[in-house]
């Protein structure tokens, strides 16, 4: 079985940038969707290869926003962490399968005045950890999706300029908050999969659209699949589409036995 993710920045634009041939080049069994950017009134997608469509969309419209396409019905959906101060922007999906729970999850940015660092930090972080931890006691968890963190230094091209010092605070996504809400992930039994199998390799899955960043390759990698240790020698391999163009971040995806 074959899982991707992919935080497309806006579905209705990447279905003009090659969505459609992606999908049938690459041929996952489900595929999960970030940053939407719609309801799923507003786009024409017609997919006849998975025919199970899951959409959360944010209640303002043009923003935020997750989707599940899948070949594969699930034994039953769940929308959001059951929290209404974080459910109204369409952040996450979970589909119940046999043996695994997958949940997509587009964590919130803590923006570039890290003006919502507080509510990611103190409230969203545990919250998602919580979530996912109550569905591990029923049975293993797949999560992927935009955590907008780069967890350690090998995670993004400049760390020095970006980390906390005493003097700043750190720029959005490698911000000591945002770093520890990762190692609480790690330390509560999760496994980071690209990691686990390439544990020296630099290779990133977000590029800025300013000062030609993906030519140049000045990446993060901030799109993840992590899923509970258990399952872990279920999982084949996991990688990174940086080559697949047609949003600022690049796909990446699980192989499971």
């Amino acid at each position: 079985m074959k899982i991707i993710s992919w935080n497309v920045n806006g579905i209705r634009a990447v279905l003009n940038k090659g969505f459609l041939d992606f999908l049938q080049q690459e041929s996952p069994d489900i595929v999960c969707i970030q940053e939407t950017k719609a309801h799923p009134e507003q786009v024409d997608l017609a997919l006849d290869d998975y025919p199970h469509h899951f959409w959360n969309s944010a209640v303002r419209k043009g923003y935020s926003g997750t989707a599940i396409f899948s070949r594969i019905e699930p034994l039953q959906v769940h929308y959001g962490l059951g929290i209404e101060e974080h459910d109204t922007e369409g952040r996450i999906i979970t589909l119940e399968f046999d043996d695994f729970y997958l949940t997509t999850v587009y964590t919130p940015n803590s923006g570039r005045d890290l003006g919502r660092l507080g509510y990611r930090h103190k409230d969203w972080d545990p919250a998602f950890l919580s979530y996912v931890k109550k569905l591990e006691k029923e049975k293993p968890v797949i999560f992927c999706g935009d955590l907008n963190v780069a967890h350690k230094e090998i995670d993004l091209k400049n760390p020095q300029t970006n980390k906390t010092t005493k003097s700043k605070p750190g720029n959005a996504g490698f911000t000591d908050q945002e770093r520890e809400g990762f190692d609480n992930i790690m330390g509560a039994g999760f496994v980071d999969t690209f990691r686990h199998f390439y544990p020296e390799k630099e290779q990133y899955t977000w590029w800025s659209y300013m000062f030609s960043a993906r030519a140049k390759n000045v990446g993060w990698r901030i799109d993840y699949f992590c899923v509970s240790s258990s399952l872990m020698d279920r999982v084949k391999d996991a990688f990174i589409l940086d080559q697949v163009m047609g949003s600022d971040h690049c796909p990446v995806g699980i192989v499971l036995k």
